[in-house]
């Protein structure tokens, strides 16, 4: 055999070698997929974030400036001090107040929101302050829009019309407001004004057939000459004898009259004449008498028109004067706000305020007629002064 043949048959037997090695090896273990990368798990969405809750002072003091104005009527600032109350109102809330009448009675105002239903200009009232016997006629006539205080649950209930029509403010009672300069023996009780030395000085703060003030005195003189709180005629029969007498002077009595002595001793609220003691300080010298027999309480009551030009406002006044700090404002000045006994429970009544108060047993046979009683005597008052009393009051 050649060295070629045999180099030829050498090296197919190296290949068939090669060959079976290679199949009889154990097979390649292929390297690993790389594993899928992985999306994170989903973390859990945080709660959506909840709006704050609405203030609805903070929306009613907004809905209030746009409006710019609060119209007023009826309120002397020496009244139950309605004047510190005004110009604080101005200054924590940046409004104007248009004040219409000052002196002007319940039923002014009244006529005021009829006269002006149509008319959106400064004559027409946003809010009024009337007496209690009121209250059932701005319902009945629809003069008045319904509203809910936030301290509506400290209001009495007897103080307030359930559906929020009017609500009590304020309370008092009849007083003689005399001027010590112009009488030298002061007036105890209601019949002490028929005494001759009262000649040409005594006079209402109101004229009877239109104001809740002047309707009061001639109650109280009522209850105080056999009348009781259901027959008012006793009290149109002692302003006769007043009348007849040369006593009684026909003007509506202010501050100023009593001051002068043109009108020196006048039937006036507790609080209206504390009022102006404290404002003419001594000059001249004031009395205020809660009247021995006849001590006759009576409530004022807070409504908005129907048709309030600027309601916002009316409301935010509202809020404000129902308020600690309108209370207070109001006794400061005299009055019993309407939530006085929730004040003094909670201790909340400055000791300053408080000592200035008249003593309690001052008040102790005042009587409160009901809201009836009220309609009762005005309407009786209102139909026959003239033909009774025959004096013109204005």
């Amino acid at each position: 055999m050649s060295r070629v043949t045999r180099f030829s048959a050498v090296f197919a037997l190296v290949i068939v070698g090669v060959i079976l090695l290679g199949a009889c090896a154990p097979a390649a273990t292929p390297a690993p997929a790389p594993a899928p990368t992985q999306a994170p798990a989903p973390t859990a969405a945080p709660p959506p974030t909840e709006a704050p809750p609405a203030d609805p002072m903070a929306e009613l003091i907004a809905a209030a400036k746009a409006e710019g104005m609060l119209t007023t009527i009826a309120l002397p600032h020496d009244w139950c001090n309605y004047g510190e109350a005004i110009e604080t109102f101005k200054a924590k809330y940046g409004l104007e107040v248009n004040e219409l009448n000052p002196d002007g009675g319940s039923g002014d105002e009244i006529e005021a929101i009829k006269a002006n239903k149509d008319n959106k200009g400064p004559q027409a009232p946003d809010v009024i302050d009337v007496g209690l016997g009121f209250g059932p006629q701005i319902i009945e006539e629809k003069l008045v829009q319904p509203y809910k205080v936030a301290t509506w649950d400290s209001i009495p209930a007897e103080a307030k019309d359930p559906d929020g029509n009017w609500f009590g403010d304020y309370y008092g009672v009849l007083a003689f407001e005399v001027n010590k300069d112009a009488v030298k023996n002061v007036p105890e009780a209601w019949a002490d004004l028929l005494k001759p030395e009262y000649k040409g000085q005594v006079a209402l703060a109101g004229d009877p057939r239109t104001s809740a003030q002047a309707v009061m005195s001639v109650y109280a003189a009522a209850l105080a000459n056999g009348g009781s709180l259901d027959n008012v005629t006793p009290g149109l029969e002692f302003f006769k004898k007043l009348n007849e007498a040369g006593n009684f002077v026909p003007v509506i009595a202010l501050q100023a009259t009593v001051a002068s002595g043109e009108t020196p001793v006048i039937m006036r609220w507790d609080y209206n004449s504390l009022a102006d003691a404290a404002t003419l300080a001594g000059n001249p010298e004031i009395a205020t008498i809660i009247p021995k027999d006849g001590a006759l309480a009576g409530v004022y009551i807070q409504a908005i028109s129907a048709y309030a030009p600027h309601p916002n406002a009316a409301k935010l006044w509202q809020e404000f004067l129902y308020s600690d700090e309108g209370q207070l404002i109001w006794l400061k000045g005299g009055c019993h706000p309407i939530r006085y006994n929730d004040l003094a429970k909670r201790g909340v009544i400055p000791a300053d305020i408080a000592a200035k108060l008249p003593p309690a047993e001052l008040y102790a046979n005042a009587v409160f007629p009901s809201i009836d009683q009220i309609n009762n005597a005005k309407q009786v008052i209102n139909d026959n002064w003239d033909k009774v009393v025959g004096a013109n009051v204005k």
